[in-house]
């Protein structure tokens, strides 16, 4: 992982536009090719990102970039959409690199692994005609949830969470860039069930063609009647 510190600006441009004025920001460069801008607030939240697959390109800044200050031009494009992240940097105040090796991947609490264990057993809340082929079903990166096929046979990557925000999206989202490669797998679509979904959550998964379904834990159980209501 790369982590910059810089005075820069930040342009997106693709399915939507947006400007972030010159400031000092934090780029951190991941090993998996993302890229996230981040400030000093905002809890975890990046104020942009592009997530992989994407190449990063460093360039020289053109005459009037450089009369604007500016010293170094990042491109960031999304491999598949082309849509582009641009940074452009005034003055570098830290850069740094660091090997965080292999990470173990999220230790999931008592009802994550409950819900992940009851949604097995009632695999058809996901709709009729899905199956069971595994939980914990391993990639490269750490276990997806579950892996079921559809009625037409499809396969199905199956993320869990409690409360599902934008980094469960970010998660389900590598998976399926993983298993999409194994041709004995694909095509996999993802399924991005929990509790209780934000609403940022729910646009980016949406966005990204993944279906979100909405758990009613209690029910489950058997503790009362409910159903698992889709969005």
């Amino acid at each position: 992982m790369r982590l910059v510190i810089a005075r820069c600006s930040v342009d997106y441009a693709g399915r939507l536009s947006a400007h972030l004025p010159l400031a000092t920001r934090l780029l951190m460069v991941k090993g998996d090719g993302s890229l996230l801008v981040h400030s000093d607030g905002g809890s975890y939240k990046p104020l942009n990102w592009m997530s992989p697959p994407c190449t990063l390109a460093a360039a020289e800044p053109d005459d009037d970039q450089r009369a604007a200050g500016v010293t170094e031009v990042w491109r960031v494009t999304h491999a598949k959409t082309a849509d582009q992240l641009v940074v452009s940097i005034h003055e570098v105040l830290h850069d740094s690199a660091h090997d965080l090796g292999v990470d173990p991947g999220l230790v999931k609490d008592g009802v994550e692994s409950h819900l992940q264990q009851l949604l097995a057993e009632q695999i058809e809340l996901l709709g009729d005609g899905y199956r069971l082929v595994r939980r914990e079903y391993m990639t490269a990166i750490g276990p997806v949830d579950i892996l079921a096929t559809d009625a037409t046979g499809g396969s199905v990557a199956v993320e869990l969470k409690r409360r599902g925000d934008i980094d469960g999206v970010e998660q389900l989202t590598r998976y399926l860039e993983l298993m999409n490669r194994d041709p004995l797998l694909a095509p996999v679509v993802g399924v991005f069930a929990a509790q209780e979904i934000k609403p940022q959550a729910r646009t980016l998964a949406e966005d990204r063609g993944i279906r979100c379904v909405v758990l009613d834990y209690a029910a489950m159980r058997g503790v009362e009647s409910g159903h698992a209501r889709l969005f």
